[in-house]
């Protein structure tokens, strides 16, 4: 019998734990001692739409009057999120996820002790979904910041947050894989984990058994909206490295060079005589960019950049962007059967378009409002970086315009076959449209334009 409840208790146990005589780890002190340091974040937004007729109006007389001649009534109505952070200095400042706080127009933030504190946005980050709060308050407990690096595959870990609003929850698992790559998330080499998050969870902390941050919970891979064993947490050098920018400078400056790169597969690497399938290969090089200067070619491979190598093309997004614009460093490619160093100086990225909200124009007279699209100017560089002359970006889309399959981040560059070159010239346009037929919008999405017809009437 007693053979028995040892087997059965080996099997509960993690691998290798029984056979050495280790007990699982204990989270209780860890949770204690760093509890106080993570806070939960509630925001609220103001959402404007139209306001439906209330059930039964269709029995009124004047109903059929109203719904055909009748404005869209605009209604306003309040959002609310949550979400989490952790404090990063006794004076007040934390980290949290961009999109906990995006579009949010009054930020609280609670500690443990009850205390409630309106926080302001220093600054965010939407490509690594990094943001960086201030409350004004001193004295404050906060996280150590540890080293990700260090970080070992099968290490365990612990998350503490709010998930669906119940605060300083603790939940723990082991790191699944390191330098993860997701698909349009180029800039971070996610922490993958088995630790239970949930909607609430995101901005929180991610710690070692030492106690020390190694990562910010960020998203979860689910086919349900709920967690199902995978998640991911940006590393904390990836965010502290954000967050310093921010504070100093408030904006983000990244490294560019110009190339348009692709996987090198195993037939590619054979077709090109490379030993193994590892580097990036070129793909096209932007005319006049940094790569061209530097003499890089379409077909090239990159092998190293400033001395670190790239194993996959996955990798030259961020060891570019985090180089310093201007810095002056040397690219290996593999060109023709031979490696060759070339010199190349780091250009710019441009800022994140649309990031700016006092950008968008949406009044209630406007047709473009009308039509469910809220909209903002786009500027020089942003059209530079696009390759277009024109064009207006779209900050949000909904009823007619959503209907029609308009996104937000759309670009919208002609009306009709008559370009747009402001907001003001595309709501005139729309304005002098003929209500009862659609208007075909000429939109760039990503790499690719299409047409998309849009009813002005059918708000």
């Amino acid at each position: 019998m007693l053979r028995q409840t040892l087997a059965a208790a080996a099997l509960l146990l993690p691998f290798g734990l029984l056979a050495q005589g280790r007990d699982l780890p204990d989270f209780a002190d860890l949770a204690e001692k760093q509890g106080p340091a993570v806070v939960n974040i509630s925001t609220t937004s103001t959402v404007r739409g139209n306001q439906e007729l209330p059930p039964g109006a269709e029995d009124d007389p004047f109903f059929d009057f109203f719904r055909r001649f009748g404005p869209p009534q605009p209604r306003e109505y309040e959002a609310r999120s949550l979400g989490s952070g952790f404090l990063i200095s006794d004076d007040g400042y934390l980290l949290t996820n961009s999109h906990v706080v995006e579009a949010a127009d009054d930020i609280t933030v609670k500690l443990t002790d009850k205390r409630e504190f309106k926080a302001k946005v220093i600054g965010s980050d939407k490509r690594t979904d990094v943001a960086l709060l201030k409350i004004e308050a001193y004295g404050l407990q906060h996280v150590q910041i540890g080293d990700p690096v260090k970080l070992r595959v099968g290490e365990w870990v612990v998350a503490i947050g709010a998930p669906f609003g119940f605060e300083n929850s603790v939940t723990a698992g082991i790191v699944s894989a390191k330098g993860r790559s997701l698909p349009q998330e180029t800039f971070v080499p996610f922490i993958q984990t088995d630790v239970a998050i949930n909607p609430g969870n995101s901005g929180g902390p991610l710690f070692n058994l030492k106690g020390e941050v190694v990562g910010m919970n960020s998203m979860i891979f689910s086919r349900t909206g709920g967690f199902m064993g995978v998640s991911f947490a940006i590393p904390i050098d990836v965010a502290m490295d954000i967050a310093n920018q921010l504070r100093a400078t408030g904006r983000i400056s990244r490294g560019r060079i110009g190339v348009v790169i692709q996987e090198v597969t195993k037939e590619l690497a054979d077709s090109f005589g490379l030993p193994k399938a590892t580097g990036a290969l070129v793909n096209s090089v932007e005319k006049g960019g940094p790569a061209d200067k530097a003499g890089i070619q379409a077909s090239d491979v990159i092998l190293k950049f400033d001395n670190k190598d790239v194993a996959s093309s996955n990798e030259l997004p961020r060891i570019v962007a985090s180089t310093k614009p201007g810095a002056k460093v040397t690219v290996q490619v593999w060109r023709k059967g031979e490696r060759k160093d070339l010199a190349l100086t780091v250009g710019e990225t441009p800022e994140e378009r649309g990031s700016k909200r006092s950008q968008s124009k949406k009044a209630p007279g406007d047709a473009a409002a009308k039509a469910g699209l809220t909209l903002s100017e786009l500027s020089a560089d942003q059209r530079r970086e696009l390759n277009i002359a024109g064009g207006v970006l779209v900050e949000n889309a909904e009823g007619a315009a959503a209907r029609a399959g308009i996104r937000r981040g759309d670009v919208i560059l002609a009306l009709n076959n008559q370009e747009i070159k402001s907001v003001e010239e595309l709501n005139r346009l729309l304005a002098s449209g003929d209500k009862a037929r659609s208007v075909a919008l000429l939109v760039k999405r990503g790499d690719a334009s299409i047409y998309v017809p849009l009813r002005l009437g059918a708000n």
